[in-house]
C-alpha cells in the first residue's frame, strides 16, 4: 500500500505490471478496487496505476473542491509522485471522464491515449454557486453516524452484483470522509463540467490523439446518442459495451482492456 502527498493531502496509489503507463480514474464514490477485474487483463502488458481522488478509497479528505484543471494537474501529480513522466494512456470512468479528457488537454505531451469509459456527459452545464449546502449536509448525516451504521449498506445496493471483498467495503464506506467527498464532488459536478467545456475551446486535444469511448447504453437510446455524440465531438472511436451496466470495469473488463490496448481502433 503506497501514499503520496499531493497539494498537501495524502492519495492512496497502486501500481502493478510493467510496460507503458495506463491510469485509471473511477467514477463518484468509487474506489481503486473498482477497477480489479480489469487489472490481471492490463498488468502483463502495461504499468497500471490506480489513484483515490481526495475522500475516496483509502485517500485523506479534499483541501478544496475539485476543478477541471485541478483534477488534471492531480493526475500528474501522481505520476509525478511515481517518477512516471509519460505519455500515458489516461482512462476515466463516469465524472473522471471529465478529468482525463481535461488531462489531455491541459498536459498533452504526457497523453498517449484517451479512453473514456461510459462517461458523464453534460451538453448544458448549470454550475452550482456553492457547496455550503453538501458540506452541511454532511456534516449532519456523520453527526448522525449514517457512515457508519449505513455505508456498507448504499454501496451494495449502488453496485449491483458487488464483488468487492466485504472487508475492503466496510473499510472504506463506514468513514465520514468518503460520504463528505462524494457529496462535495457531486456539488461540483455542474462547475467541473462547465469549465471542461471552455477547456474544450482553449485547449484542443493533441493532432492524431487515439480516443475512445466505451459506452454502456444498458437499453437507453438517449444515453446511446448522447455517447456517440460525445465520441464525434472527440473524434474518437465509438464502442458500446454490451451487456453492460454503468461499471463497465466491473461487467465487461474485456471491453475496458480492449479499449486500453488498442485505443481508438475498432
Amino acid at each position: 500500500m503506497t501514499f503520496v502527498r499531493i497539494g498537501g493531502v495524502a492519495h492512496h496509489v497502486t501500481a502493478e505490471g510493467s510496460g507503458p503507463v495506463c491510469v485509471l480514474s473511477a467514477g463518484l464514490a468509487l474506489s481503486w478496487f473498482d477497477w480489479d477485474p480489469v487489472v490481471p487483463l492490463l498488468a502483463p502488458h502495461r504499468t497500471v496505476v490506480r489513484f483515490d481522488r481526495p475522500g475516496h478509497g483509502l485517500s485523506a479528505p479534499a483541501a478544496v473542491p475539485p476543478t477541471a484543471a485541478g483534477e488534471a494537474d492531480r493526475i500528474a501529480g501522481v505520476l509525478d509522485a511515481l517518477g512516471l513522466p509519460g505519455p500515458v494512456t489516461v482512462v476515466g470512468h463516469s465524472i473522471a471522464g471529465f478529468h482525463a479528457e481535461a488531462f489531455a488537454r491541459l498536459h498533452p505531451a504526457r497523453t498517449a491515449a484517451l479512453v473514456l469509459v461510459d462517461s458523464s456527459v453534460e451538453e448544458r452545464p448549470r454550475p452550482a454557486r456553492t457547496t455550503a449546502a453538501s458540506r452541511a449536509l454532511g456534516a449532519a448525516l456523520c453527526a448522525a453516524g449514517m457512515p457508519a451504521a449505513l455505508g456498507p449498506l448504499v454501496r451494495r445496493a449502488a453496485v449491483r452484483h458487488d464483488r468487492a471483498h466485504a472487508d475492503l467495503v466496510r473499510r472504506v464506506y463506514r468513514t465520514s470522509r468518503v460520504l463528505r467527498g462524494a457529496l462535495l464532488e457531486n456539488a461540483r459536478y455542474g462547475a467541473v463540467a462547465a469549465e471542461l467545456l471552455a477547456l474544450r475551446d482553449r485547449h484542443p486535444l493533441p493532432p492524431g490523439l487515439p480516443v475512445t469511448v466505451l459506452a454502456a447504453p444498458d437499453g437507453s437510446a438517449r444515453w446511446a446518442r448522447r455517447q456517440r455524440a460525445l465520441a464525434r465531438r472527440l473524434g474518437a472511436h465509438y464502442e458500446a459495451a454490451v451487456p453492460s451496466g454503468h461499471l463497465v470495469m466491473r461487467d465487461r473488463p474485456d471491453a475496458v482492456a480492449r479499449a486500453v490496448l488498442n485505443p481508438g481502433r475498432s
